[in-house]
């Protein structure tokens, strides 16, 4: 009969108390405790049998011979101790069969008989050291790897395999066969190549990667949409491993990769996808973009890390492992990497990573070689006048103005002559920025009513509405926009420019801050002016200048008063007495080419503030003027002379220095450093009657000009050509750095050269026929006369 168990039902479990469950579930956990326990033991039962069985190990005969009788004496004691009166014959047979087996001593745990059943040892050393299984000293020590038990249901069986033994002998003798054989394939020497067979080899090898890179790109173009992988292959090429064409080939996928980038990158910045757009579905041609997008980011992204990656192993004088390029050839393929990042840098202001391409090109502007700072600096400049918006040049700006504290000021000039390249007018920051952006004006509701039909208001509302939608797709920022960025951008730069002023005095920089400073002097906040022109003073009077910084100090005053500072009631006298002192410092040498900055200096002092110029100090700077025209090089005396029309046309009764006659009392006195005090008005202007005889044609046609009296028609006025253009243009027109004459010296023509021909003949003919008269009149004379009429003839 079998004993199944009943499974109680619910009303059977309804009656039984809470008590009994509560007893049910201790009883189970105990059972469950209990079982964990035992098997536990068993376990350790087990690990402790292996243990024994694999340290067991033989005995030497010599301390078994020692031993044997206290042996014999032990075992007589354990004899007479054990109770054989108490156990059946037929356990007594068994015990003494299992004492001879060998699974008895090693305690076989998968027997049914107990293991706790102790040894009889009636038998002699001798018998158990035979009994131990001998090894050889050739065989290998065995070592057992204890795999998981078994259980069945005679108990557990522990599980091991023997770990197999490398025979080192063998393995050695494998790797000399080895050896052999590889040497019995390289004995066949490699065929030696002369240096035109080599030369012949890379140039197929180079003709081979070329024509590899132009289908590639080829193929890249054509189909941009489905050849990201393509791109991908050439991307690849920028690892070339052949040393023998690896720079070249490098170089070229350098470039081909960045015209590829200029050509196939969109007009817009692509944003990666949200989690919510990629779960949409979309058009298979969505699709198709999205992917295209995502494949031509990521390569491009790669290409710039290998760029970048490229110029700090040359900054770093790091080879790579392969050693495929030296490093003298690192330094050409730096080159190509910066001028590829300068390209994408001026090509791609609005596309991704254009902010991480300003972070590498920026600090190249300050590196030691001159090649690398010079491509950089040109290409920063290249960006600034094509940025009409102002984003890049915003970043470009932010940059430098880090690079220039972090550094502590210690960088070149032309890092912050770049500022100058900036396209911030000031039209755009001083207007309103109502009359700025204009806003679209629909009408409203009422209005639509009032004047429009039901059908008009209808399509009135579709044109409204398609209107919007071309403002939006159009995407033209705002010119209100535009202008906050250039108001943040000027901060940055003036914060820049005060941080030197401040704490770099003595720095190499401060000439390129006086510079810019003199444009953008007039867009500084009305607040800070006067703190700004005592530095500009106390710079000036400290003397540690050089001229041309002085002149960029005096250049930056008269910005900054004829701009906002117009309103402002300050007298720059100590900035006219400046130059018109230091005007003699000017001459034909070095300092001629400071003569377009003084140039910029009268034009702002004079013409833009007549008002507040008084008489005497316009007749000391035209009498000085003058003098200077006559030390200067041609172009900077066509310059001075038509800043001297200037005065004469701005100023009433400059023809007095025209007249011999003198006006009022006192004499001239040139040497007085005081434009008012010098009595400038009792002189005349005979410098213009030398410059008439000038050696330079338009010279010549201004100093005739001036004695005239400067007029705008008639005889003695200039040609439209002269009277239009400004003095700091004629005077980089009629520059001579070059070495070249403007206007051009005129040829002799081939009819005057055949006149002088003509003329050298005929002198010899005349010539000739005397010395014959000569000659004939002395042999007619007597011999001791011939000497006395030869000389006379001569000396006639």
């Amino acid at each position: 009969r079998k004993n199944t168990k009943r499974v109680p039902s619910f009303r059977k479990l309804l009656r039984t108390s809470q008590i009994k469950l509560d007893n049910k579930l201790k009883n189970k956990q105990y059972k469950q405790k209990s079982a964990a326990k035992k098997y536990r033991k068993e376990q350790k039962k087990l690990r402790e049998a292996v243990r024994d069985a694999i340290s067991r190990k033989p005995f030497p005969l010599e301390d078994c011979k020692k031993k044997q009788v206290a042996r014999k004496w032990e075992e007589k004691e354990e004899e007479d101790a054990l109770p054989l009166d108490m156990m059946d014959e037929d356990d007594l047979k068994l015990m003494e069969d299992l004492a001879q087996k060998a699974s008895f001593l090693t305690r076989d745990l998968s027997s049914n008989e107990p293991v706790h059943v102790k040894k009889r040892k009636h038998e002699s050393v001798i018998e158990k050291y035979e009994k131990v299984p001998r090894r050889l000293q050739t065989e290998p020590e065995k070592e057992l790897i204890h795999l998981l038990p078994i259980k069945d249901k005679s108990g557990i069986i522990p599980q091991a395999v023997e770990k197999p033994v490398v025979n080192v002998a063998n393995d050695e003798e494998e790797d000399t066969e080895d050896m052999e054989e590889a040497e019995d394939l390289y004995e066949e020497p490699l065929p030696v190549l002369t240096p035109e067979e080599m030369a012949a080899q890379r140039r197929q090898k180079l003709q081979e990667r070329k024509l590899h890179i132009a289908a590639l790109a080829s193929a890249i173009l054509s189909e941009p949409d489905s050849s990201i992988k393509k791109l991908k292959e050439l991307r690849a090429m920028l690892m070339e491993q052949d040393p023998n064409v690896a720079v070249i080939v490098r170089k070229l996928v350098m470039v081909s990769l960045m015209e590829i980038f200029k050509d196939i990158a969109p007009s817009y910045k692509i944003r990666p996808l949200t989690e919510a757009e990629k779960a949409t579905k979309v058009k298979k041609e969505t699709q198709k973009l999205r992917e295209f997008e995502e494949g031509l980011v990521s390569q491009y992204k790669f290409y710039l890390e290998n760029l970048e990656q490229t110029i700090k192993d040359w900054k770093q004088r790091k080879l790579k492992k392969s050693n495929v390029i030296s490093l003298k050839a690192y330094k050409g393929l730096a080159e190509v990497a910066v001028k590829c990042l300068c390209e994408l840098l001026v090509a791609l202001p609005h596309f991704n990573f254009h902010n991480n391409i300003i972070v590498l090109i920026v600090p190249l502007m300050n590196d030691p070689s001159k090649m690398i700072s010079e491509l950089c600096v040109e290409a920063v400049k290249k960006l600034f006048k094509q940025d009409k918006l102002g984003y890049a040049s915003l970043g470009v700006v932010k940059v430098i103005s880090g690079l220039v504290r972090g550094r502590n000021y210690d960088v070149r000039p032309e890092v912050l002559k770049v500022f100058l390249h900036l396209r911030i007018k000031e039209v755009e920051l001083q207007k309103d920025s109502e009359d700025i952006a204009p806003k679209k004006k629909f009408m409203t509701y009422k209005e639509k009513r009032k004047h429009l039909s039901r059908m008009q208001r209808k399509w009135k509302k579709a044109e409204e509405k398609l209107e919007r939608e071309l403002l939006e797709a159009e995407a033209s920022e705002s010119k209100e926009k535009k202008l906050k960025l250039h108001t943040e951008t000027l901060n940055i730069v003036f914060v820049t420019y005060f941080r030197i002023l401040k704490k770099a005095q003595k720095s190499p920089l401060l000439p390129a801050v006086l510079e810019g400073l003199a444009k953008f002097a007039h867009l500084i906040n009305v607040e800070f002016f006067d703190d700004l022109l005592i530095v500009l003073h106390s710079l000036i009077a400290s003397g540690d200048l050089s001229y041309r910084e002085s002149l960029h100090c005096v250049l930056s005053a008269f910005h900054i008063l004829s701009g906002q500072g117009d309103v402002l009631n300050i007298d720059p006298m100590k900035f006219y007495t400046h130059l018109y002192k230091t005007l003699f410092s000017l001459h034909a040498g070095g300092t001629n080419e400071d003569i377009g900055i003084v140039l910029q200096c009268l034009d702002v002092m004079f013409a833009k503030r007549r008002k507040k110029v008084s008489q005497q100090r316009a007749l000391a700077f035209l009498k000085r003027l003058s003098i200077l025209a006559l030390h200067v090089l041609p172009n900077s005396s066509v310059g001075i002379l038509a800043t001297n029309r200037v005065f004469m046309q701005t100023f009433p009764r400059m023809d007095l220095l025209l007249d011999n006659d003198s006006q009022g009392s006192g004499i001239y006195l040139p040497e007085l450093d005081e434009p008012e005090h010098c009595n400038a008005q009792n002189t005349a202007l005979w410098e213009l009657h030398l410059l008439q005889k000038h050696y330079h044609p338009t010279v010549q046609k201004f100093a005739s000009h001036l004695i005239a009296g400067a007029p705008t028609e008639g005889s003695g006025a200039l040609p439209l050509d002269l009277s239009q253009r400004s003095a700091t243009e004629l005077f980089e027109t009629y520059c001579m750095k070059g070495m070249t004459f403007n206007p051009p010296v005129p040829s002799v023509t081939p009819r005057r050269k055949d006149t002088f021909l003509q003329m050298d003949s005929f002198v010899d003919e005349e010539l000739n026929k005397q010395l014959q008269q000569h000659i004939s009149e002395a042999v007619a004379h007597k011999p001791l006369d011939f000497a006395k009429h030869l000389k006379e003839s001569s000396l006639a």
